[in-house]
């Protein structure tokens, strides 16, 4: 899907044995950029995919590891950037600002607890300063291939949580992106075993 001067970037974490002392975590990420091109041929899209794997994590930490590797690939700043991810966690922070609130309230949360994975959020969040980011969230695991899936009903999903601003086509795309995000991060488990 070709979206001339956007980086897209798709994320997914896991953690097998999340709730274990002992787990394995893994996380996926893949980045595009579609180029305009001047030779006729309608441009190229540029891909690379990135995942890794830790050891005794959670699968919220995968999740934002997966975004943090792949905004430490891009090559420079002041881009425009969607990001797309199946983690709620992720992007109800993002889209909803909860970092304002942890930030004015010296990284505590509503409970007046410490935040979870101050770590993580504070290596993430200069990025927004840096880039035009916008954040989209998709419904993950989801084979669209599948008879006993309404596509419709999904793609409905995805533009209530997003806005009317992508098709059809384009949904499906998205979709089958999380989906090799997914396979990703399992192989950065699978890295472990």
């Amino acid at each position: 899907m070709r979206n001339d001067g956007i980086v897209r970037i798709y994320t997914d974490g896991g953690c097998a044995g999340n709730q274990n002392s002992e787990n394995l975590g893994g996380w996926g990420a893949i980045l595009e950029f579609a180029k305009a091109g001047g030779s006729g041929d309608g441009g190229q899209t540029v891909s690379k995919e990135l995942y890794g794997s830790e050891a005794n994590t959670t699968n919220n930490r995968m999740e934002m590891t997966a975004l943090l590797e792949a905004f430490r690939a891009l090559k420079k700043d002041g881009q425009q950037i969607q990001v797309f991810s199946d983690s709620g966690y992720l992007m109800d922070c993002f889209r909803k600002k909860w970092y304002v609130n942890w930030q004015a309230n010296g990284w505590k949360n509503a409970q007046k607890k410490p935040v979870e994975n101050q770590d993580l959020w504070k290596e993430l969040l200069p990025f927004l300063d840096r880039h035009d980011i916008e954040f989209f969230r998709v419904k993950g695991h989801v084979n669209l291939n599948s008879e006993s899936v309404d596509v419709m009903k999904l793609y409905g999903k995805f533009c209530e949580w997003n806005g009317g601003g992508f098709s059809l086509d384009e949904f499906r795309y998205i979709t089958e992106k999380n989906n090799r995000a997914d396979e990703l991060a399992n192989e950065g488990i699978d890295e472990l075993r």
